[in-house]
C-alpha cells in the first residue's frame, strides 16, 4: 500500500503467475477476472494485461487447449461409466464361498467389489491370533510401526517420517491399553521387516488357490493396530484383499471411475476427509456415491484397483491384505512417473 513515506512494492509477474495465467485459461477463466485478481494481488495493470495477451496468443496454450480437448473426450466415457455405475444397488454384496469362476467373471475383471464370507474359517490365525498370542510368540522381537501420526495431517503422505522400531510386545501393550486413537499403527508399509520379525505369525494363515497364486514370493501383509485407526481416502495402485482377522473396520469406497470429482492431486491420495466431508471446498463431491461396508473377522474384501477407500478400525484389528492374484495384477508399471495432479 502506497503512503506519503513509502512506495507500493508491485508484484513481478514471473514464471509461477504465468502457469497460474495459463491453467486458469485453460479451466475456462475469463481473462478480464484473470487481470482484475493480479491487479489486486499487487501486479501492474499494464504487465497483467500483456501477460495475459501473450498467453492468449501463445501457440504453447493452443497446443494445450488441443491436448485438453482430448482428455475431455476421455472424462466422457468415464462420465458414462460412473453415471450407469451409480445406477447399481449402493450395497457391497456379501458372496458365501464365492466359486474362481464367479469372482473373476463377476468382480475381478468387472472391477466391482464384494466381500466374500466362509473362506477363511479354517485359518489357525482365526482361532489363535490374539493380543496374548502375539505377545507370547513374537513379543521380543523388533519390529516397525507407524508412530506420532497424530502431528501430521499427511502422515501417510510423509510415512517415512513415522517409523519407529520396538519390541513388538511394547506395541501390543501399547494396543490394549492406548484405544482409541491413530497416533499409532503397524501396516502394510512396515512390512519388509516385520514379515521377517513375525515369520511365526504367516504360518497360522493358509493359502486362498481359488483367488491367489501359493507360489508368489508376496504373501500378504499385515496391519495391526488399535480401535480409532484411520487410513485416508485413497486408491491402490493393485487389485487388494483384505481379509479381516480380529476387529471390525468400517470402510467407505468409490468406484475408480469417479476420480475426477475425487480432488487427486497428489498421488494416490485426496485432502478429502472422509470423516467430515466439506462440501464448500469440494464441491464435486456431491455428485460421487459413497458406499459404504462393514468388514467382520473372517470376511475378505475385495478391493478393484484404483477403487478409492477410507478404512477405520472400529475395534481392536488385524487384518491380512494380499496382491498375489492368480491373474495379471501389474497396473504399478504404467502408472504416471510424475505424481503430482
Amino acid at each position: 500500500m502506497e503512503t506519503q513515506n513509502q512506495t507500493t512494492l508491485r508484484v513481478v509477474v514471473d514464471h509461477e503467475w504465468r502457469r497460474w495465467i495459463a491453467e486458469n485459461l485453460l479451466l475456462g477463466g475469463a481473462p478480464q477476472d484473470l487481470i482484475q485478481v493480479m491487479v489486486a494481488a499487487g501486479a501492474d495493470p499494464e504487465d497483467a494485461l500483456r501477460e495475459v495477451q501473450a498467453a492468449l496468443a501463445s501457440p504453447y496454450l493452443a497446443g494445450a487447449e488441443r491436448l485438453k480437448n482430448r482428455l475431455a473426450k476421455h472424462d466422457w466415457v468415464l462420465d458414462n461409466q460412473r453415471r450407469l455405475e451409480q445406477l447399481r444397488s449402493p450395497e457391497i454384496p456379501r458372496r458365501h464361498r464365492l466359486s474362481c469362476a464367479e469372482f473373476f467373471n463377476d468382480y475381478y475383471t468387472a472391477g466391482r467389489p464384494v466381500i466374500i464370507t466362509g473362506m477363511m474359517d479354517q485359518w489357525p490365525a482365526m482361532q489363535k491370533w490374539s493380543l496374548d498370542y502375539f505377545a507370547d510368540r513374537c513379543g521380543e522381537r523388533a519390529v516397525e510401526v507407524q508412530f506420532g501420526r497424530n502431528s501430521n495431517e499427511h502422515y501417510e503422505l510423509d510415512k517415512r517420517r513415522h517409523e519407529k522400531s520396538m519390541r513388538f510386545a511394547e506395541f501390543v501393550q501399547l494396543v490394549r491399553t492406548h484405544s482409541p486413537t491413530n497416533d499409532f499403527y503397524m501396516t502394510a508399509y512396515n512390512d519388509s521387516h516385520n514379515r521377517q520379525a513375525l515369520a511365526e505369525l504367516w504360518r497360522d494363515i493358509l493359502p486362498l488357490p481359488e483367488y491367489l497364486n501359493p507360489g508368489s514370493t508376496d504373501q500378504g501383509f499385515l496391519w495391526f493396530g488399535p480401535a480409532g485407526t484411520i487410513t485416508p481416502f485413497h486408491h491402490d495402485l493393485t487389485n487388494n484383499f483384505m481379509a479381516q482377522v480380529i476387529g471390525r473396520k468400517r470402510i467407505l469406497l468409490v468406484p475408480a471411475n469417479e476420480i475426477a470429482s475425487m480432488y487427486n492431486h497428489e498421488h494416490c491420495f485426496t485432502y478429502v476427509d472422509a470423516r467430515n466431508i466439506d462440501y464448500n471446498r469440494f464441491p464435486a463431491m456431491r455428485n460421487v456415491q459413497v458406499r459404504e461396508c462393514i468388514l467382520n473377522p473372517g470376511e475378505i474384501l475385495f478391493l478393484p484397483v484404483g477403487c478409492w477407500h477410507f478404512v477405520e478400525g472400529l475395534e481392536v484389528s488385524v487384518t491380512m491384505s494380499f496382491i498375489n492374484f492368480r491373474w495379471g495384477n501389474d497396473f504399478t508399471s504404467t502408472y504416471p512417473a510424475a505424481r503430482t495432479f
